[in-house]
């Protein structure tokens, strides 16, 4: 407990006092809840893994916790925790200052709950649309997505928290995740999922990272010596520890040899506990040396060392629920998107007389996605009794009632109908000034959706509504991108993601004006499934709320289809346009830039421009700096960016660094950045497809690993 002392030598010291049973003990996690006739383990907390505390050494219990958008374990006297609207709009908001504060929120949350180890942030990058934990993660690109979990993480673990950074690696389906083998060349796979690891480890410094359920290239991702042992531990430094996905171990000798460290729940989820007798069998046989076993444990010890969970224990108390929930009101106000607003039907004015408020059970609350990252909101579940009844579900409702915020504005004279009767509904809108259309698409893990259609009829309602009243507005809460049929007939459309805790207030004043919308989307909207790398997913859906799954999962899944170029680089090299371009995002104002420089300075590419609101409204904007390389075929990349808020009429001086790794290619023989000499193409963007002033710059060959390339924004 020498605090003068690195975590490297206190796990050291600790590691030296330890017996073989102790070790194993460390090494392996159990499930913390109750479950098959099998009681809580003694000391639990209804925990998502729990090891329990070694008192002669001073080790405290493992508390470890689900996930990465609020505490989704509730205590033991059942109450819930603040939960933070969908990874996707923190990465919409482009403010790695906002991920840290959420980041920070619920850590704090964990802390006050007794838990020390926060099973977040996840960071696969969207490769489809369909995927059913989209919700949970931060977008198609790797530096914005990277940034943004890297600083979530941070956030964490200012807490003195454990985050584990997931689900490594090439987790980007549900359907078959115990077994897909997700097929990508592996230069293609550090230029882009892998880089967005490599950016958030770099910027948040996890304690843990998880190794997902999935094959890579035909080995299982926690068995896998390429990603554990080549590239996280040797190419990366990464001192940490690997722990296993709940179920994701199928081997005891091969796993720990290549790289997994800490087994999680596995007397539950895996065939065995491969890391109890199996482990020491292979130790006592030679096939695994002793001194591997002591790298596991210290790699544990050095992260409660490193994140203070050793110096400043969890120590249960009260939550501060409304301080909580103004971070993930804040959150859904810089996140949410403004697609569409034709002649300026947003923001409304306060003097409406009359509102209709239609579907998405607007009355009671918002949408949150399902699986382990579902927060049971404090107050409990606005719409209890919906399907399905048990795991990915239930689905949960924030008692946030958009309905009662948006009455808060025009003094009551808005009006709720459901919209299962459509009939009712077009009556309500036709006798109303403007009507508000929730709309939702419920997802989570373990299952993708099948298409890009909304449920229940949805399409047909919007369609009615805004046939019987042109001032009709769409809110969608929703995964990710869906078709939108109706979109020219609308007036507007607002993306709410999973607004979280406090998403009703938000969505009124982003409606209202009293905050302008200021996010940009971090993925590519397809116009429809056609236009994705792989138009079907095998097996995808859910019975148990109407989306039988088409036919049997595939062994595999192939991304060389698309390689490196995922999302916005997709369309950009196959020519077709998206229905909504990465980084597209109106407010109520709008932007110009202007004086664009580039210059390579002290090795690094800088980009100076001005911004100026051409407005009447004060607003954020979010100026995009994309690079393309001097080489053939190759697709532009965002390469930086800032968020920056402008008063009406004002311009300001911006300059944007570019990341060194953009501007280059990743080699595998030496392990490093090659950039290549030659002209590069500057381009300063409203989004990936919307540009206001080029340059172009000659740059000098050069290379940078690890330790020198992050320059983050």
């Amino acid at each position: 407990m020498n605090t003068s002392l690195s975590a490297d030598q206190r796990a050291e010291l600790v590691l030296k006092a330890m017996t073989q049973d102790e070790k194993f003990r460390l090494i392996r996690t159990d499930f913390g809840e109750a479950r098959d006739g099998k009681p809580m383990p003694v000391g639990a907390l209804d925990s998502a893994g729990y090891m329990p505390a070694i008192p002669r050494l001073g080790l405290p219990a493992l508390q470890e916790t689900d996930a990465g958008l609020g505490v989704a374990r509730p205590d033991l006297s059942g109450k819930g925790a603040t939960a933070l609207p969908s990874g996707l709009a923190t990465a919409a908001s482009f403010d790695p200052q906002l991920a840290f504060a959420g980041g920070a929120m619920i850590g704090a949350e964990a802390r006050r709950k007794g838990f020390n180890i926060l099973l977040a942030g996840g960071v696969d990058l969207q490769r489809d649309p369909r995927n059913g934990r989209n919700f949970e993660y931060a977008g198609e690109d790797p530096l914005l997505a990277g940034t943004i979990v890297g600083h979530a993480v941070q956030g964490i673990q200012s807490q003195h928290i454990v985050a584990t950074i997931k689900h490594y690696a090439l987790n980007a389906l549900e359907t078959g995740r115990q077994t897909l083998s997700s097929q990508l060349d592996p230069k293609a796979a550090r230029e882009s999922d892998l880089l967005a690891f490599e950016i958030a480890i770099g910027i948040g410094h996890p304690g843990a990272v998880m190794c997902a359920y999935n094959r890579v290239n035909g080995v299982y991702a926690c068995e896998n010596d390429w990603l554990l042992n080549q590239v996280l531990k040797h190419d990366w430094a990464y001192p940490g520890f690997v722990m296993s996905d709940w179920g994701a171990v199928h081997s005891a000798g091969k796993a720990a040899m290549a790289g997994l460290d800490q087994e999680s729940a596995g007397e539950f989820f895996d065939a065995t506990v491969y890391f109890d007798k199996p482990l020491r069998a292979a130790v006592a046989s030679g096939e695994v040396p002793q001194a591997r076993i002591d790298d596991m444990v210290r790699r544990i010890l050095r992260s409660l060392f490193a994140e203070g969970v050793m110096d400043h224990p969890s120590q249960p108390a009260p939550l501060d629920a409304v301080a909580d929930a103004a971070v993930a009101q804040r959150a859904e106000e810089a996140g949410a998107v403004l697609l569409r607003n034709e002649h300026d039907l947003l923001p409304l004015a306060p003097t409406l007389t009359s509102v209709a408020v239609i579907g998405g059970h607007a009355d009671r609350g918002v949408l949150t996605g399902g699986g382990s990252s579902a927060v049971m909101p404090i107050a409990g579940n606005a719409v209890p009794g919906l399907a399905p009844p048990d795991w990915p579900g239930p689905p949960y409702y924030q008692p946030s009632a958009p309905l009662a915020a948006i009455n808060r504005r025009v003094q009551g004279k808005a009006q709720f109908t459901d919209g299962r009767d459509i009939a009712a509904a077009v009556q309500l809108a036709a006798h109303s000034d403007v009507a508000v259309v929730f709309v939702e698409q419920w997802a989570a893990e373990s299952f993708d959706l099948p298409d890009m259609t909304l449920p229940n009829h949805q399409d047909a309602l919007v369609a009615a509504v805004a046939k019987a009243n042109p001032h009709t507005i769409v809110v969608l809460e929703n995964n990710g991108p869906v078709h939108m049929p109706w979109l020219g007939q609308v007036g507007a459309v607002l993306e709410a993601w999973y607004p979280g805790a406090a998403g009703g207030e938000a969505i009124a004043r982003l409606l209202f004006g009293e905050v302008a919308p200021s996010g940009r989307l971090p993925f590519s909207w397809p116009r429809d499934e056609s236009q994705l790398p792989r138009p079907q997913i095998p097996g995808a859906g859910m019975a148990a709320i109407g989306l039988p799954p088409q036919g049997q999962p595939a062994d595999s899944v192939d991304y060389n289809i698309e390689g490196a170029d995922v999302g916005y680089r997709w369309f950009q090299r196959r020519g077709i346009e998206p229905l909504f371009p990465f980084g597209h995002g109106l407010t109520y104002t709008h932007f110009g830039y202007d004086k664009l420089q580039a210059q390579w300075k002290d090795g690094r590419l800088i980009v100076a421009f001005d911004v100026s609101n051409r407005g009447k409204r004060a607003g954020v904007d979010v100026p995009q700096l994309y690079v393309t390389l001097p080489a053939n075929g190759q697709t532009r990349r965002l390469a930086g960016w800032n968020r920056i808020s402008l008063k009406a009429g004002e311009t300001r001086h911006v300059e944007v660094t570019a990341d060194a790794r953009i501007l280059a290619s990743y080699d595998s023989a030496p392990h490093t950045w090659q950039r290549a000499a030659g002209r590069y193409q500057v381009q300063l963007g409203h989004s990936a497809a919307a540009f206001e002033g080029s340059a172009m710059i000659d740059l000098p060959a050069g290379e940078c690993s690890v330790s020198t390339c992050s320059t983050p924004p």
